[in-house]
């Protein structure tokens, strides 16, 4: 049975939402304030309607019921050495100056309890995720002083393999972590980062499954048997997730969702570059390009029910304490029917309602198993900054093959 339509079923959602709000894993806002206006938030004023630039705006995420976001501090990875250092800074710059500019809104979190009191204050608890290895230009120092300044977790790589854990959607270079990724591994566990595989591949997976000492997450994973994408999550890895106490969270990128929509993704992919463009580009000369592409090559277009799929597999596979949602807004140029934006998260929660998921279980889809997991990081944290230090070990060290670009060089 279809939620669409129900208008029982979105109030019936949009009541849990009230009660236990979406945390969402993944969103790109700060990058498209940056490829879109330079960070120039005068021209992208979130407090109003940016329907016709964004997916995300304050409105929007009310309308969603979203009560925590963890912002993606993401850099490309065209950008290497202290230059994505640099920029990874900028946009946790961009960051802290939205939290101040919606005080109303957006409250700063760093903890499990802050995501609690935020809730409580009626605010969205905004913490930050680093997406892609590459951003710490090979640097435990760099790691522990994003940590500092509020970044909760990592994403191992981004689409490029680095110098230390292989991405899946690149050639292997390490059969998963080296030894030096191994370590940041470790180091992450002792400051209480939470370790994300999305993006890397499933050996990288089970590696960094093997040597963590605290839970991981997935912020924008979907099920590799629903959708064979190497994006997505073998069901080995999935099942397990119950003796780590990880999260896997569910997104809504159509070429991860649809099996039907990888293909045209991957055509609209050498379009882009043929035009000069970044195919993860979302600015309104590369919208233009997609919409052209699509309007000669009809896009298929993936729905709440496709999304809705990947979560009744990763339920069974994974138990419903290990799943969550990771949309990946602003981050893609497309998104699932029912899905355009952050206000479409109550048709999701209605889709699921319309499967007979119990209000209880909903409740730990949207809020309680990723607070949960931040909070299980913190409590490891605490034992294992008490029994050892922090990592001097560098990459020259712990890996004998590590060749240095010059550009990444550090003396």
């Amino acid at each position: 049975m279809s939620a669409d339509g129900h208008a029982d079923l979105l109030s019936r959602a949009s009541e849990l939402l009230a009660e236990h709000p979406v945390v969402d894993g993944h969103n790109d806002l700060p990058w498209a304030l940056r490829e879109q206006v330079r960070y120039d938030l005068d021209r992208r004023d979130i407090a109003a309607d940016q329907s016709a630039h964004l997916h995300t705006d304050l409105p929007r995420l009310r309308a969603g019921g979203v009560g925590a976001q963890f912002w993606s501090v993401y850099v490309r990875t065209d950008l290497i050495g202290d230059s994505a250092v640099s920029a990874c800074l900028e946009q946790v710059d961009v960051v802290a100056a939205l939290i101040d500019r919606y005080p109303a809104h957006l409250r700063r979190a760093l903890t499990a309890d802050d995501m609690a009191a935020a809730r409580a204050e009626g605010r969205i608890a905004s913490l930050m995720g680093a997406e892609g290895g590459h951003s710490i230009n090979n640097s435990l120092g760099t790691l522990r002083a994003f940590h500092r300044l509020g970044v909760r977790y990592l994403t191992l790589t981004h689409n490029d393999t680095i110098d230390w854990a292989d991405s899946a959607t690149d050639e292997p270079r390490h059969d998963g972590l080296s030894a030096f990724g191994e370590e940041v591994v470790r180091e992450m566990n002792r400051i209480g980062m939470l370790v994300d595989l999305s993006h890397v591949a499933p050996a990288t997976m089970r590696d960094a499954l093997r040597v963590t000492e605290a839970p991981v997450l997935f912020s924008h994973s979907s099920a590799r048997a629903v959708c064979d994408h190497p994006r997505n999550v073998p069901d080995d890895v999935l099942a397990a997730l119950p003796a780590n106490g990880g999260v896997a969270m569910v997104t809504f990128v159509p070429n991860f969702v649809l099996p039907a929509a990888m293909d045209w993704a991957a055509r609209a992919a050498v379009n882009m570059e043929a035009h000069g463009l970044h195919r993860l580009d979302t600015t309104e000369r590369a919208m233009a390009v997609h919409r052209a592409f699509e309007a000669e090559h009809p896009r298929p277009r993936a729905t709440v029910a496709d999304v809705a799929d990947h979560l009744d597999h990763m339920r069974e596979v994974a138990g419903i304490d290990h799943i969550g949602i990771g949309g990946d807004y602003d981050g893609t140029a497309f998104m699932p029917d029912g899905l355009e934006s952050v206000a479409g998260y109550p048709r999701l929660v209605a889709e699921l309602l319309a499967r007979r998921w119990s209000p209880a279980d909903v409740a730990k889809l949207t809020w309680h198993n990723a607070v949960r997991v931040l909070g299980d990081a913190e409590a490891a944290a605490r034992d294992l900054s008490a029994r050892r230090g922090p990592s001097l070990a560098t990459i020259e060290q712990m890996d004998s093959s590590f060749v240095p670009r010059s550009t990444g060089l550090r003396r």
